[in-house]
């Protein structure tokens, strides 16, 4: 007597030869919050290094800021992209 996964597409170990049909999600690299997050990355390094100290000003985007910043953002983005992978299913293509 065999039994039967009752998720369609995954593998067990009692049934090896079923076919895997879906993955979880899109690859990162399809989608475009992933894009978003590297402009705004850009973006952020690019402010810290065009403010800075000219006419005897204080510099009040510091590189340390600047990587603050950027940390919140890559927080964000695995934030976001495990709220995308905790439901969704895209079609498997080998």
């Amino acid at each position: 007597m065999s039994t039967s996964d009752p998720t369609p597409g995954r593998r067990t170990s009692a049934d090896p030869g079923t076919r895997r049909l879906t993955t979880e999600t899109k690859s990162a690299l399809k989608t475009t919050e992933f894009f978003v997050y590297i402009a705004c990355v850009i973006a952020v390094l690019i402010a810290s290094m065009v403010v800075g100290t000219e006419d005897n000003h204080v510099d009040y985007f510091r590189a340390d800021r600047a990587w603050l910043y950027i940390v919140f953002l890559t927080v964000g983005y695995m934030i976001s992209r495990g709220l995308a992978k905790s439901g969704s299913r895209d079609h498997y293509d080998s």
